[in-house]
């Protein structure tokens, strides 16, 4: 798939984290479809429109991050999750892994770090995409 046909959704509580990395995506000409301030909110997005990409923050309220990977995993096998987060610890790590991210990235997030990621993805033919 060519980078510029991926379509990503950023999820994100914080409004400046999102706005960050849609930011970078958007530098990097990559298609930035939505952004979502809860699960709920792109849960609801996910069930109208088709995500290739899902970035997800972990520690949200009322839902986390890792219940939406889950969600995301079971309802929408063709979208890869990448999952960030402040909390790296192997445990946390582990449990995105377990929940069905392909990827893990530690906040502060990294412009190359989070594009390393998701060329990643895209050109070792993620079968879905």
């Amino acid at each position: 798939m060519n980078k510029k046909d991926a379509r990503i959704l950023v999820v994100d509580d914080s409004d400046f984290s999102r706005k960050e990395i849609s930011k970078y995506l958007e530098a990097a000409n990559l298609n930035v479809v939505g952004e979502a301030s809860s699960a709920k909110e792109a849960t609801n997005f996910i069930k109208d429109r088709h995500v290739d990409i899902a970035i997800v923050d972990i520690v949200m309220p009322e839902i986390s991050g890792l219940e939406l990977t889950e969600f995301i995993v079971e309802n929408n096998p063709d979208t890869a999750v990448i999952c960030i987060s402040s909390l790296a610890q192997e445990n946390i790590v582990m449990e995105a892994i377990s929940a069905g991210a392909s990827d893990f990235i530690q906040k502060p997030i990294k412009q190359e770090q989070l594009l390393e990621s998701i060329y990643k993805l895209l050109s070792n033919g993620f079968d879905n995409l």
